[in-house]
This record gives C-alpha cells, structure tokens and sequence, in this order.
C-alpha cells in the first residue's frame, strides 16, 4: 500500500533540497541546471518549483528563465538572526559607543523597502534624534536603510525599488533611482553610509553593516548626529566606534574575517 504521508515528506525533502541548491549558488539557476543536479522527475521538480515561487520563497526571471532565491527566504533568515540574540548581542556594544561619544546609537533591519529599527540607545544631550524602536523608514532616505540595501543582490535591489516611486522628505533626499543604485555601489565598496540630512532636516549620520555566517549584511549599526554637532572629528570618531561594534556583533553572530577597520570617513565624504 503506498502510505500519503510518505509522499508529503518526500515533497518536504525535495522541496528543501532546492532552497539549499539556491541558496549555495550566488548565481540564478535554471531549471536545466537544478534538475541535471537533483535529478528529480521534470513534472515534480515543475510542481515544486511553481509553488516555491506562489509563496516568495524562489524567485523566476522570465527573461533569463532562471530562478533564485525568493524574499521569503530574507525575511527567515532576518527572524533567526532575532532568535539568535541579535538586539541582546547589540545593546551592551551600542551603550558602549552611546558613552563615549553620548550620541544616538541605533540598530536595524530591513523590510522590503523599508528600515525597522530594532534598537535604540539614546544619548544624554538635549538635542537629540526623535525615532523609537519597531519605527519603519523608507531605507533610500537613511544611513541604516542604505547599507541594507547595498547589502542585496543586485536582481533583488533591482526588484524592490520598482515596485514604486522613491519620495522625497526633505530637499536633501535622493529620489532617482540610477542615482541611488550609484550611490549602493559606493557605500558597498567603502563599507559605510551617510545621511545628510536626507530624512530629517539637521539630522546626520553614519551606519555600518553587520554580517552574519553566511556573510550576507542582516543589520546595519548607526549613529545620528544634530548637524549643529556634526563636525568632521566627531563623524570621524563615530564611524571608527561603529566600525569596531560592528565587527565584534557579526563575529558573535558567525561571521568571521580578518578584523579591518573599514575605509577612513573623511570631512568631505558624500555618498
């Protein structure tokens, strides 16, 4: 007698043995190639494939015919960083950089086209950035929200700044799109980002990616600085503090690499 339950985990297996084929390749695969690797029958592996994409876990270039990992699987691995402790691992390193410097230190994720901020340490002064945890900004307006994005695929930048316009919130604002994909590429290659005033009118600052195992960036580290405050040493000085706190919370979160302390931020540094 054939037993159903056996054929629902044999989808189950087959199912997860894609997404670990996706998720070892960088580059789109085709379906040629998935199937020539799993050797899975064509109609079943069609089947699996077609409900992977229904549900955002796999993703299908129609152009390419190709297929890659879906949002779904961002978003997982966004809640288990959150499982592994990420805020708790953050917070003693952000209090740290909040003492020394006594600015806004802040910790967050991103969601679609937006930055959540999971963290928040305050400095003491009067003047100080206004924002709470669980608060959603749209990421091409701040330092956090650049990084995250610059920490994506291109295919899937690609796809998250098509769904809509990008609006503006102050004059500062970048809302061209090929200007903003310039702008990724820059802070992917300096390793940090700047917001001058972009959301906020007199409000700057600097962030920093966090990594995990898999070397993808799941968090960006930043500090907001009052413009009237933000001269060049104390960017400067933030951005060397950030750094530092940034690689001590991605090696507790897996990820390991010789410790660099990142591109210099100079006075005159625009993204």
């Amino acid at each position: 007698m054939n037993d159903p339950a056996t054929g629902v985990v044999k989808s189950a297996e087959r199912t997860l043995a894609i997404l670990e084929l996706l998720t070892r390749h960088e580059e789109p695969l085709t379906f040629t190639a998935i199937a020539r690797s799993l050797r899975y029958p064509r109609s079943s592996l069609h089947g699996l494939l077609r409900t992977l994409v229904e549900r955002g876990w796999a993703e299908f270039d129609p152009d390419q015919r190709c297929y890659s990992l879906g949002l779904r699987t961002l978003e997982a691995g966004n809640a288990y960083t959150r499982t592994l402790g990420l805020v708790e691992r953050a917070l003693p390193l952000m209090e740290r950089i909040r003492d020394t410097i006594d600015e806004t230190v802040q910790l967050a994720v991103l969601d679609g086209v937006h930055n959540v901020y999971v963290a928040k340490v305050d400095g003491r002064q009067t003047l100080t950035l206004a924002s709470e945890v669980g608060r959603r900004l749209p990421a091409h307006a701040t330092g956090v929200g650049k990084v995250l994005l610059a920490g994506l695929r291109h295919d899937d930048l690609d796809a998250r700044l098509s769904a809509g316009p990008l609006p503006a919130f102050t004059r500062h604002t970048v809302t061209d799109k090929a200007r903003l994909l310039g702008q990724l590429r820059t802070v992917s290659r300096r390793g940090f980002a700047v917001d001058n005033e972009e959301y906020t009118l007199g409000i700057r600052c600097v962030a920093v990616p966090v990594y995990d195992v898999s070397r993808r960036t799941v968090a960006a580290l930043s500090v907001s600085v009052p413009a009237i405050r933000c001269t060049p040493a104390h960017r400067e000085n933030a951005h060397r503090l950030l750094t530092e706190a940034a690689h001590r919370l991605s090696v507790a979160l897996g990820y390991e690499r010789q410790h660099r302390t990142g591109p210099t931020l100079r006075s005159g540094d625009r993204p």
